[in-house]
């Protein structure tokens, strides 16, 4: 496997260097070794690439939502949701009494968590996202170890998510 895989390599930088050197791509060359004028027979090996998209790990950030629809026990829905595809939720919890009844639901971010607030935001449908406010609109005014605050309004309390 190693001869096979130095075989490859050899005529990879052989055909890299010609393509710098200003070879013609457009010919078809036999490729010869100019130490003995022998033709260079090589099996072809073909090689897959792959291009891999950087996403962000789920686990990697905590997630806390807050009922800010007035909808009974929509937040712990959507907390179960969302920890069914992966994400860390911390159990939910109520907006302020000060904050009231929200139709739309925003996700709010530390500073730095901007992509995981993102990320939340897609799986829910692509809602906003926003830097978190001060003071942070939660009953007890703290998201607790989580960087992403997800202020759930009515337009999800009780749906469920859009698979994905």
């Amino acid at each position: 496997m190693s001869i096979v895989v130095a075989a490859v390599a050899v005529l990879l930088g052989f055909l890299i260097l010609r393509d710098i050197g200003g070879g013609d791509s457009t010919t078809s060359e036999i490729p010869v070794d100019p130490a003995t004028s022998e033709t260079v027979v090589s099996d072809t090996i073909p090689v897959e690439t792959t291009v891999t998209e950087t996403t962000l790990v789920l686990t990697a950030f905590k997630v806390q939502i807050a009922n800010a629809s007035k909808v009974s026990g929509s937040a712990g829905e959507l907390t179960t949701q969302l920890q069914g595809r992966g994400f860390i939720v911390q159990p939910a919890k109520n907006s302020d009494a000060a904050t009231p009844k929200q139709t739309t639901t925003v996700v709010y971010y530390n500073p730095g968590s901007e992509a995981a607030a993102a990320q939340v935001a897609a799986t829910l449908g692509g809602v906003a996202t926003a830097p978190m406010p001060t003071p942070i609109p939660t009953e007890d005014g703290s998201i607790g170890e989580a960087s992403v605050l997800v202020m759930l309004g009515t337009d999800l309390a009780g749906k469920p998510l859009a698979a994905g």
